[in-house]
């Protein structure tokens, strides 16, 4: 069974925006976590930043209701590698709370400096991913965000 990265696909929104670092580039295809030298404004290039806020959230919409087995997210290769710590990924087919109520397929803990971390979701049925940071004030970033499923719809043999 082949899987594509349905992020591509899909439309993103965040709670905040902190500078130009829009939810759209965490989906833009680019696995690039900007090291900081020699430019350190790429990372406002490359990755999403919600303000600094209670409860910051990032939300993509893939258009229809998959079955979702991995999320693998990038982490900023060049400071501030708490921002994606305590980011839980939640998947399901309600916006209610902003989609942050939808079951939990995991929970980053440190990302190391520009890394790519996976995690597994067993095929949770949603058409929402988010990545919320609860009960805290913190920053949400996200260089990318890739996830790996199949219609919800297509019969496994």
């Amino acid at each position: 069974m082949f899987l594509e990265n349905l992020a591509l696909k899909g439309t993103a929104v965040q709670s905040s925006t902190f500078y130009s670092c829009g939810a759209a580039k965490a989906i833009d295809g680019i696995r690039y976590s900007p090291s900081g030298k020699p430019y350190p404004d790429e990372t406002y290039t490359y990755c999403s930043i919600t303000s600094r806020q209670l409860n910051p959230w990032w939300r993509l919409d893939l258009l229809d209701s998959y079955n979702i087995f991995n999320v693998t997210v990038t982490n900023r290769g060049d400071c501030c590698l708490e921002q994606t710590t305590g980011a839980e990924i939640r998947i399901g087919n309600s916006l209610e709370n902003n989609g942050n109520n939808n079951p939990r397929c995991g929970v980053t803990s440190s990302v190391p400096a520009g890394s790519s971390v996976s995690f597994s979701c067993g095929g949770m049925e949603g058409r929402y991913v988010n990545m919320y940071i609860p009960n805290i004030q913190a920053y949400l970033t996200l260089c990318e965000v890739e996830v790996y499923g199949t219609d919800s719809c297509e019969d496994f043999i």
